[in-house]
């Protein structure tokens, strides 16, 4: 088998894997968080300069109801005083004069209007009015009778007022209307003084015709909104206050708040810029992405140092398993940790601790199985030259039978011709005399030969039987050689199943247990390989086991020739006996011929008759040892046959040893 060579991939540390997952992932997160505070500082910031926004504006309101409500007081107590002294109008100028100057936000004073055009004020009041039926005022205050501010308006002097207005009660068939102008310029100061946020502005409109009654931009003072301006903040706060939309949002680039004013139909519109809001939320957002980036920072020295003291045995771990990958099992596991990278380094100290046991164990196993067939080796040469000696010995015994067959012919060929011409020659018998003692030497002599080839055979059934004990030990090594190799597949199956474990654990860890995945995944290989090496041996064992059964089919099939042989050889034994017997007989009857010339028809005709049965024994007896001569060169060519497997099942045995040599333990 040609060596695999395996080109070695690239590899890179576990922790540097993790980093590169790990800082990518934390660094996303400090981000989303980074941006979800920014998100929600914003909107609560926004939040918060909403209701700071709207706080400032209700106090606004407060102020501007309370400056109003004052004003409105002290109009009311002097419509109270007026009723109550019911003057004349001459009186009412004076009692006009009286009230002249105590209030600043009415710089001219109360004055009073009556049905008949006449106009009654204090006598430092500037207040002029030529059409006083005609006046906003008037037309405003015959529709109260106490006190309240109307629509803005401007005087006879141009400047623009709001009038306090209410009908007087007095007897009298006149209707006099009581009235009090305050500058929209007092009111402008009103507003725009109280203004409690920072950098917010504020304005006031009136909503009855959307008259601005105080702004900080006094040239927009009197004007009035109508939506159609080239100001986008005021043409929106016009859109809003048109429909009587008075929530709080966001109107071109302002944060924009809206308060009636209770008692009138006035409307404080409050606003202020929406980049400083955003101001504080862009500080904030700075200030948060620098701490992500220290964040991020001291995380990943954190994960850094973490990973590096939590995967530092898994180094030492697939240091080893690589050697044990290239064979080298001596090497030692450190399992000192109690998580699973601790089980995993048990687990392997002892899955190497099993590997040295087995291959040492195989390496024992080989060695004998290399000694038992060197021993098969050198009984399979002794029995082929056993059998080569048995062949020698056959042919041998086959010439000496076609001999005695010969002589056999020759007896019964001159034991006829005695039938006919006994009477005739003396010397005739003195020669079937001497014929029969050598026939007698012959037949001894054969006798002693089979007795030879019979001891022979029996030392070559003791040889076979020899041989197939040595073969049954190899036969019994191989099956302890099978079985030590299926403990390989278990201890590589159960390892794989470990593996498969350690990757389930791992799967289950999910990020973090990758690397613990990657080594399961190599001792998995690791173990596929140890399952196919011990494969490997079971196939090899399983041609020495088919070649061992061979070797004892052979060898059985010899031992049953070699019975055969034996068997047949005692046959012949028998029958030279039976021959020697008939032999001694006839040379008996010869003597008895030579002694008793009167009964030599009848000797004559009984040796005719036992001459032509030995010679059907000769035949019988060459017939066998041909077969014999044959049996014995089968077993040569089985001897053969036997010494080649025990070279097979040497060379198998130094394949299975240099197999178990390339490991170290």
């Amino acid at each position: 088998m040609g060596e695999k060579t395996e080109k070695k991939k690239k590899t890179k540390k576990i922790s540097t894997k993790l980093i590169c997952y790990i800082v990518p992932l934390v660094s996303a997160m400090v981000i989303a968080l980074v941006l979800v505070a920014s998100l929600l500082s914003k909107s609560r910031m926004t939040e918060m300069a909403n209701e700071t926004l709207e706080s400032s504006i209700s106090n606004q309101a407060d102020n501007i109801e309370a400056w109003l409500s004052e004003n409105l007081q002290f109009f009311s107590t002097v419509k109270y005083f007026i009723e109550k002294e019911n003057p004349a109008d001459e009186e009412l100028s004076g009692m006009l004069d009286m009230f002249y100057g105590y209030n600043s936000s009415c710089p001219n004073g109360l004055y009073v209007g009556t049905s008949n055009g006449k106009l009654i004020k204090a006598s430092k009041s500037e207040t002029t009015e030529s059409d006083v039926l005609g006046s906003a005022w008037y037309k405003q205050g015959i529709t109260r009778v106490d006190m309240a501010y109307g629509g803005a308006h401007s005087d006879a002097n141009g400047t623009t007022v709001i009038s306090a207005t209410g009908i007087l009660d007095m007897e009298g068939d006149e209707l006099k209307v009581l009235a009090a102008d305050v500058p929209l310029d007092a009111i402008s100061i009103i507003v725009n003084s109280g203004v409690k946020m920072t950098n917010a502005s504020s304005f006031l409109v009136d909503k009855s015709d959307y008259t601005i009654l105080a702004h900080r931009n006094s040239s927009l003072v009197s004007t009035k909104l109508t939506g159609s301006s080239s100001d986008a903040f005021l043409d929106g706060a016009y859109r809003k206050l048109s429909v009587g939309d008075y929530t709080t949002e966001e109107i071109a680039t302002y944060m924009t708040a809206f308060k009636e004013i209770e008692g009138t139909d006035w409307v404080l519109v409050s606003y202020i810029p929406t980049s400083i809001i955003l101001r504080a939320i862009t500080q904030m957002s700075n200030l948060l992405i620098i701490i992500g980036i220290i964040a991020v920072v001291l995380i990943v020295v954190s994960i850094l140092y973490v990973v590096r003291r939590v995967i530092a045995p898994l180094g030492h771990i697939t240091e080893n398993i690589t050697a044990m990958s290239e064979g080298d099992f001596t090497i030692e596991v450190n399992s000192e940790s109690n998580d699973e990278i601790g089980i995993m380094g048990g687990k392997v100290t002892d899955f190497v601790a099993s590997m040295r046991k087995m291959l040492r164990s195989i390496s024992e196993e080989s060695e004998k199985l290399r000694q038992e067939s060197d021993s098969s080796d050198q009984v399979s040469r002794t029995m082929y030259d056993a059998s080569q000696a048995q062949s020698e010995a056959m042919k041998q015994l086959n010439e000496t039978v076609d001999q005695l067959a010969t002589a056999v012919n020759d007896i019964a060929q001159n034991a006829t011709t005695l039938a006919t011409i006994v009477s005739d020659t003396r010397d005739n018998s003195d020669k079937a005399n001497e014929s029969m003692k050598e026939t007698v030497e012959i037949s001894k002599k054969g006798r002693q030969d089979m007795e030879k080839l019979s001891t022979a055979m029996q030392d070559i059934e003791a040889a076979n039987n020899e041989l197939v004990n040595s073969i049954n030990k190899v036969g019994t090594a191989s099956e302890e050689i099978t079985n030590i190799v299926g403990m390989i597949g278990e201890i590589a199956e159960e390892t794989n199943l470990l593996s498969l474990n350690a990757s389930i654990e791992a799967a289950r860890a999910g990020e973090a247990g990758k690397g613990f995945a990657v080594v399961a995944t190599q001792i998995g290989k690791l173990a596929q390989t140890s399952a196919e090496s011990a494969q490997n041996i079971a196939n090899l064992i399983e041609e020495v086991h088919k070649l061992i059964e061979n070797a004892v089919g052979q060898a059985h099939a010899s031992a049953t020739s070699i019975q055969e042989n034996s068997e047949l050889i005692g046959v012949a034994v028998g029958t030279f006996d039976q021959i020697y017997n008939n032999i001694q007989e006839s040379n008996k009857l010869i003597e008895n011929m030579i002694e008793d010339v009167q009964k030599v028809d009848d000797v004559a005709t009984n040796v005719a008759a036992i001459s032509e049965e030995q010679a059907a024994s000769a035949d019988e007896i060459l017939a066998t040892s041909e077969n014999m001569v044959e049996m014995a060169e089968n077993i040569t060519r089985s001897s053969q046959d036997v010494a080649d497997n025990s070279e097979e099942l040497a060379g198998t045995s130094h394949t299975l040893t240099s197999y178990v040599q390339k490991f170290k333990i």
